[in-house]
């Protein structure tokens, strides 16, 4: 296939959440698109990562809800698990994703092709491989979303089997007897929480000093101590030199740096994820990147090369979550319109995690907002007291408001909300609004919360900062 010197308004490679959002907002704006991918639009997000890995968590959720039916009255027996089925399901909710996004595509006449691509000068692309290998584009505009693909860390080389990377674990047909999770994150965390629901024995081994390192430490101790009681371990302040693979082929033994040994069938390494920017962009086409790897740009989503923009994960400081690439895809085609635009403030960008608590937040923690030298008062409310969480069985959690302290003492700009508890993924947006809307606890206290609901503990935690709480001092 060869379309030449064909002009498009804007070239996109990598078709994952940033681009194909850029391909979808632009062709609305009625701009010519023509978008690059080398495997399957939609990207890690839809096929190897956010959607199949919220599917095997929903199984364990199940999982817990049938488990635990005794206390409504209802006698279900003791649940078995067929993991297989819920890999049947996860494929068929992808696919389903898949065709959806594809026709959308179709349908905003989006020129899509298949195979890498690589930036030349001049914001000439060219396919150097796979079903459109050879074809040459030119656009007014190129955008570089990429994406990015898992970290791994020496002397665990991932064959798939013994030792994986997300990549390979969201394609198990069975639970590990028992797992070492390497790497404490929220990814991490994630796998622990789902893999433990499920009936394996698991290890968690992180080299800071706790798990969950990015959230507010009142709501990492909350997961750090539902873990507990759950029976994952949570071994920190330790590396990993290595494994020695069983004779049988059974497992595998895990060599820590302090001496210590663990044994396991499996080994999943979640240690985060680099840029995918090898041969992205040739040397003379302007675009640089920091010392990791990573595409550097303005807050416009801007390179260093004219007219040539990054999205997504391969952007130098984003914090590598789909929803943030859509909203830098929407920046960068606003942009590119020269409408109005807000850029993407990665301090108060929505963030969701998936365990069992939840945990969810926006803002600054309270040492982030320390360290910035911000004199702050704090309210922190339980779900123990919540009717609706007595109602479901699951009083595990918290919210935790920021705000700065007035010359009066009083609570002012709130400046970071954070949750952690049931569905609290599902009840981060007013809290998001109050963060990038700078709102004050008065303000937000104003609008009501439907009784009995979830969202009445961060209602109740708002209200007690206004110095009048009903059910909170």
């Amino acid at each position: 296939m060869t379309i030449g010197e064909a002009q498009f308004d804007v070239v996109i490679i990598g078709g994952g959440p940033g681009g194909y959002a850029a391909a979808l907002y632009g062709a609305a704006a009625g701009l010519s698109i023509a978008l690059v991918e080398r495997d399957k639009v939609g990207g890690t997000c839809l096929h190897r990562g956010c959607v199949p890995a919220k599917e095997f968590l929903e199984t364990a959720s199940v999982w817990r809800t049938v488990a635990g039916a005794s206390a409504f009255g209802i006698s279900a027996g003791h649940p078995t698990m067929d993991f297989a089925v819920s890999q049947q399901r996860k494929n068929a909710v992808v696919q389903q994703l898949f065709r959806g996004l594809q026709g959308l595509l179709t349908h905003r006449k989006v020129t899509t092709l298949t195979g890498t691509a690589t930036l030349l000068a001049g914001r000439r692309v060219r396919v150097v491989d796979g079903p459109d290998a050879g074809t040459e584009l030119v656009g007014r505009h190129v955008v570089l979303a990429a994406g990015s693909v898992p970290r791994t860390i020496p002397g665990l080389d991932v064959d798939g089997r013994l030792v994986v990377t997300s990549d390979e674990f969201l394609d198990f047909e069975h639970v590990p007897a028992s797992t070492a999770v390497i790497g404490g994150g929220a990814i991490g965390c994630e796998f622990a929480s789902l893999l433990s629901d499920l009936g394996s024995k698991v290890t968690i081994v992180e080299t800071l000093d706790s798990i969950l390192t990015g959230c507010d430490r009142d709501i990492a101790a909350v997961v750090a101590r539902s873990f507990a009681k759950r029976g994952i371990d949570v071994l920190t302040g330790v590396e990993v030199k290595g494994h020695q693979p069983r004779a049988d082929g059974s497992g595998t033994v895990l060599l820590l740096g302090d001496g210590r040994q663990v044994e396991v069938a499996s080994v999943i390494v979640s240690v985060g994820r680099r840029s995918r920017t090898e041969g992205l962009a040739a040397p003379d086409a302007g675009v640089v990147l920091d010392e990791r790897g990573f595409v550097i740009t303005d807050r416009w989503q801007r390179t260093h090369a004219e007219r040539v923009w990054a999205v997504g994960d391969v952007v130098a400081g984003s914090p590598q979550l789909a929803h943030v690439g859509f909203a830098e895809a929407i920046v960068v085609i606003k942009a590119m319109l020269g409408e109005p635009v807000v850029p993407v403030d990665y301090d108060t960008v929505p963030w969701a995690i998936y365990c069992h608590p939840e945990v969810a937040f926006a803002g600054l923690t309270e040492a982030q907002a320390q360290a910035r030298r911000l004199d702050v008062v704090t309210k922190k409310d339980p779900f123990g007291g919540n009717s609706r969480a007595k109602i479901i069985g699951d009083t595990e959690g918290l919210v935790k408001i920021i705000a700065e302290r007035r010359p009066d003492g009083s609570a002012g700009r709130i400046v970071g909300v954070h949750m952690v508890g049931p569905w609290v993924t599902e009840q981060l947006s007013g809290g998001y609004l109050a963060v990038n809307w700078e709102a004050t606890p008065e303000e937000v206290a104003q609008f009501l919360q439907p009784h009995p609901s979830l969202s009445e503990t961060f209602g109740e935690t708002v209200l007690a900062l206004t110095g009048r709480g009903l059910h909170l001092a």
